[in-house]
């Protein structure tokens, strides 16, 4: 079965318009800002929100046209949500058999189907608590399980890792993708975190105020940024230019040596490691060295990533102890280099 959405959406100041096709068994991730549409979208899937335009189908069946608009309750959807909503006064069994029984299952059938996802999402021996018992990440197994739970035709995803703490988070998120990949349906995963997209999609789309800005698998995303949003994302600094040759030649000023040819409107991509700091400009004859002025300075990992003004914009990953030797703070002025070499170019 495919999910096939082209829809445009009016909310206040911003119209939302994205079209896409999820296949059965794939991952499509909706990747954006905060404001940009993401969860609109979701809404108007999930039959929450109906749009002032398009069509939303999976296979033959139509969600919504011009003379549809097929309710969230007949809609073969299954929805996690960022912060769980299982029901507080049901216990987490009942919560997990809650959508068989609105289907008119038995009680006795959905509560052993229940208690079977319960094992399956790691939460056997669980059913008879109440949500308010539960941890962060339990409760996201849980409402995985009730999503799931009704074998739906879709799964929507909703930011739904953002709510849990940085070690919760893994062991979830790695979970979360051994059962996508038993799962045959269309599953549209929101999110705002590149990492939670690279690692549970299929597929990425990029939405910036209300449109999709980008698409592609998570590799050549992250590979080939489109926007300076996507590019920060990722890691990389985004430098719009046209290329002559074996340079490139910004649209903002200055000039980035290159390894190979280069013609037309390009991007011209730099990582954070391939960029070195320096307090005098270095000796020899390097093809790609500017001044720059450091503007902020932030731990990353184990590094500190600097974000450099100047003729060239750049992102520079340092380790902590250069970082101190060069005695470097918010400010400082530097010299950067960086290789022909590394620098990524591709058309615009």
């Amino acid at each position: 079965m495919t999910l096939t959405a082209e829809v445009t959406v009016r909310r206040g100041s911003l119209t939302v318009s994205a079209g896409f096709e999820v296949a059965g068994g794939e991952v499509l991730a909706v990747l954006g800002p905060n404001g940009a549409g993401k969860s609109t979208l979701v809404r108007v899937l999930a039959g929450l929100l109906p749009p002032d335009a398009g069509r939303v189908a999976v296979d033959d069946v139509v969600w919504d046209d011009e003379r549809t608009h097929l309710p969230a309750h007949d809609r073969s959807v299954g929805m996690v949500f960022q912060d769980a909503l299982l029901f507080p006064h049901l216990s987490v069994a009942d919560n997990v058999a809650f959508g068989l029984r609105t289907r008119g299952v038995s009680r006795a059938a959905a509560r052993a189907a229940a208690e079977a996802w319960l094992a399956r999402v790691g939460l056997a021996g669980l059913g008879g608590r109440r949500p308010a018992e539960l941890s962060g990440g339990q409760a996201q197994r849980a409402a995985l399980a009730r999503a799931l739970a009704v074998d739906p035709a879709v799964l929507l995803l909703d930011e739904p890792l953002s709510a849990l703490d940085a070690r919760t988070r893994l062991t979830v998120r790695a979970e979360l993708r051994r059962h996508l990949a038993d799962f045959p349906g269309s599953t549209v995963l929101v999110t705002h975190d590149p990492v939670d997209a690279m690692a549970l999609a299929d597929r990425v789309v990029v939405v910036e105020e209300g449109r999709i800005v980008q698409a592609g698998t998570p590799l050549d995303v992250a590979r080939h940024p489109r926007t300076d949003y996507v590019a920060r994302l990722v890691g990389l600094a985004l430098l719009p230019g046209t290329g002559e040759g074996r340079s490139v030649r910004l649209d903002g000023g200055g000039v980035v040596a290159v390894a190979d040819e280069a013609a037309g409107p390009v991007f011209a991509a730099v990582r954070p490691e391939s960029v070195a700091l320096y307090l005098s400009r270095p000796d020899g004859s390097p093809r790609n060295v500017w001044p720059a002025r450091l503007v902020a300075a932030t731990p990353h990992g184990a590094t500190v990533r600097c974000e450099l003004d100047g003729e060239v914009p750049l992102i520079a990953d340092v380790t902590a102890t250069a970082f101190a030797e060069l005695g470097l703070a918010p400010g400082a002025q530097v010299w950067a280099t960086v290789k022909a070499s590394e620098v990524a170019v591709y058309e615009r």
